[in-house]
């Protein structure tokens, strides 16, 4: 394959990602959230993982450490988590949903799915398979490289 077949696949990739977010945060907003895509991404990480530490979900949702202090403190603030002093390690703090962080994470899930399914729309299950098949094989390509 030539460098500029590579070149317009790799933009073609970043900027269907991009627009993706951009459309996922145009509605978040619209729609009146409360929260942007990356604090969604953060909440839906913690229901799905309770009592996780602060580096286990910045890997889940690959932020570095300062960025995603950033939408802790804001999540905070709005109530909806809360640090506990890890029982084990006291330099560390496990992340818990508060309950309206629970209630929010509630209300927003079918909100999140009408999003995806707009940006889905129109691809048969094949184009699903055959997507994720290229994604995690570009994933895979790439290993543990930062």
């Amino acid at each position: 394959m030539t460098q500029e077949l590579f070149a317009s696949y790799s933009f073609l990739l970043d900027r269907t990602a991009r627009k993706v977010k951009h459309y996922a945060q145009q509605q978040f907003k619209q729609g009146g959230f409360d929260v942007t895509v990356d604090q969604w991404l953060v909440l839906k990480n913690l229901a799905e993982h309770p009592e996780l530490s602060q580096t286990e979900l910045a890997n889940l949702v690959f932020k570095d450490h300062p960025t995603l202090t950033r939408i802790l403190d804001l999540l905070t603030k709005k109530g909806y988590i809360i640090r506990v002093q890890h029982p084990q390690d006291r330099r560390s703090f496990q992340l818990h949903l508060t309950p309206d962080g629970v209630i929010k994470v509630a209300e927003l899930k079918p909100k999140v799915l009408h999003i995806r399914e707009k940006a889905w729309e129109n691809l048969t299950e094949k184009d699903f398979l055959e997507f994720k098949y290229i994604l995690n094989t570009i994933y895979h390509n790439l290993g543990n490289q930062t």
